[in-house]
């Protein structure tokens, strides 16, 4: 058999649409785990690459932090965790903000940082607080590259969720997990398709958010 007869299969078998181990309740579970990981990163990322930015300061120092994220590998820092930590949801969420973190954050100083001077000193100059120059001038211009920062860690955490099955918690990665170890590559095929999926749903998901959040203005720019 090969990949497509072993997705058919997979996915025309009715016993894997229902149930605790049915492909709803698996989805629902790995999109939960991926909004979790992406809500904390970008509550983490987003205000200090908003204030980095605005101020210029520390640019060097996000690099640095960036380039060492993103070297730990997610799997054995997981591992690593459960056995300083135990087994739980804490530990699958600490890997995945720290690898969703560096995009967010880099992305979000970049966007300021690349704002046109133009309109801020225009700003300062009418006598407008640093915080609304940043919310209301610079903010509005910088938000496609946020987006598309957003939108890199959204991929990455949707793809790296499935290591929540290695510590028995669920998601998507429950299928290729259990497939593996029971040699049914069917589970693994159809498995790996619905990350696949749920992966290309999340970029039409923030295409759409860049469509609708984005003044038209700064989308032909």
């Amino acid at each position: 058999m090969n990949v497509l007869d072993f997705a058919g299969a997979f996915f025309g078998d009715g016993a894997h649409w229902h149930g605790y181990d049915g492909i709803p309740q698996r989805l629902l579970e790995h999109v939960q785990y991926s909004l979790l990981a992406l809500g904390l990163a970008a509550l983490i990322g987003l205000p200090v690459g908003l204030v980095t930015g605005h101020t210029g300061r520390g640019g060097n120092a996000l690099a640095l932090v960036a380039t060492a994220a993103r070297a730990l590998p997610s799997f054995g820092l997981l591992v690593l965790i459960v056995i300083m930590m135990g087994f739980g949801l804490l530990p699958v969420m600490i890997p995945l903000v720290i690898l969703a973190v560096p995009p967010i954050l880099v992305t979000t100083y970049e966007a300021v940082r690349s704002v046109d001077p133009a309109p801020v000193d225009a700003a300062r100059g009418m006598g407008m607080r640093e915080g609304r120059i940043l919310l209301q001038v610079e903010l509005p211009v910088a938000l496609p590259l946020i987006l598309s920062g957003l939108r890199s860690a959204a991929i990455q955490i949707v793809s790296t969720a499935t290591i929540a099955a290695y510590v028995s918690l669920g998601g998507l990665g429950r299928y290729i997990v259990d497939g593996l170890y029971q040699r049914d590559y069917e589970k693994v095929v159809g498995g790996a398709t619905l990350v696949a999926v749920l992966a290309l749903v999340t970029l039409a998901l923030f295409w759409a958010a860049g469509r609708l959040a984005v003044s038209p203005g700064v989308r032909r720019r």
